[in-house]
């Protein structure tokens, strides 16, 4: 199964699906080697050729909260869901210990194998971090998460832990790879040091307020900076400067500024 280095320069896009480019070249842009996108919104043959141009696909699902778009909305009940997720309209808060949930995840990570990624990048874990109207706790997400590993390498796909800090040591034998967001921000990046020690990346994500227009030289230094003493602990963390809604415009700490295109 795959395991990303330290290091890997990455690219998320989850806004909409990725437009690729026709011809024998390289079909997207950055030229990164780990591309995260949405499992319901990108075809296989998408993903198929990503991978032939040796770039690794993390399939992305929320696997912590009921969005009222996705296809397999019915199979929720009412009884799985908890609070409304402060401000993202439509979602709402699962109980991870619901049989009926972890079904409905079972048949969201055959999806993803059946498109073929490379590994999940399952969001919304921590919901006991949140007001979450169901009592969830950091067991119940750190059992969820070696479920959701499980079921993963079922089908020879690999596992990331999305945020949720707090059960980074109960979890940290069944993940490979973290995704996080804003440690820089919150400082709070040496809460993800394990990660590194233990030879894994982080695939970290900063949202400041002037991303899509060029990153000014005060933001580049808050985030790009890891020997500030509030970004301690992000050294070797792969960071990536987006914004909030995760389209395709992202920026890099080495001032390398693209878009991707999509659909």
């Amino acid at each position: 199964m795959w395991r990303p280095a330290v290091d890997t320069k990455w690219q998320i896009v989850l806004s909409r699906p990725l437009e690729l480019d026709n011809g024998d070249g390289y079909p997207v842009t950055p030229q990164a080697t780990v591309y995260d996108i949405d499992v319901f919104d990108n075809s296989q043959q998408t993903i198929q050729r990503l991978q032939d141009a040796g770039i690794k696909v993390i399939c992305y699902f929320s696997a912590g909260s009921y969005e009222d778009w996705r296809p397999d909305k019915a199979a929720f009940l009412e009884s799985d869901m908890g609070k409304p997720l402060d401000g993202w309209k439509g979602e709402r808060w699962l109980n991870v210990s619901s049989e009926n949930v972890r079904s409905i995840m079972r048949q969201r990570i055959k999806l993803s194998a059946s498109k073929g990624c490379d590994a999940i990048d399952p969001d919304n874990i921590d919901g006991y971090d949140n007001k979450n109207g169901i009592d969830l706790t950091q067991d119940q997400a750190a059992d969820y998460i070696r479920f959701l590993s499980r079921e993963a390498a079922q089908y020879n796909m690999t596992t990331g832990l999305k945020n949720a800090a707090a059960i980074i040591n109960d979890v940290l034998d069944d993940v490979v790879f973290s995704v996080n967001e804003q440690c820089k921000e919150k400082s709070e990046c040496d809460s993800y040091d394990g990660f590194i020690n233990a030879n894994k990346p982080v695939f970290n994500i900063e949202y400041p307020h002037d991303a899509g227009n060029g990153l000014s030289d005060s933001s580049k230094n808050r985030f790009c900076d890891d020997n500030k003493p509030e970004n301690a602990g992000s050294n070797r963390f792969s960071t990536v400067i987006k914004k909030m809604n995760l389209d395709g415009w992202v920026e890099y700490c080495d001032g390398e500024r693209v878009e991707s295109k999509t659909l």
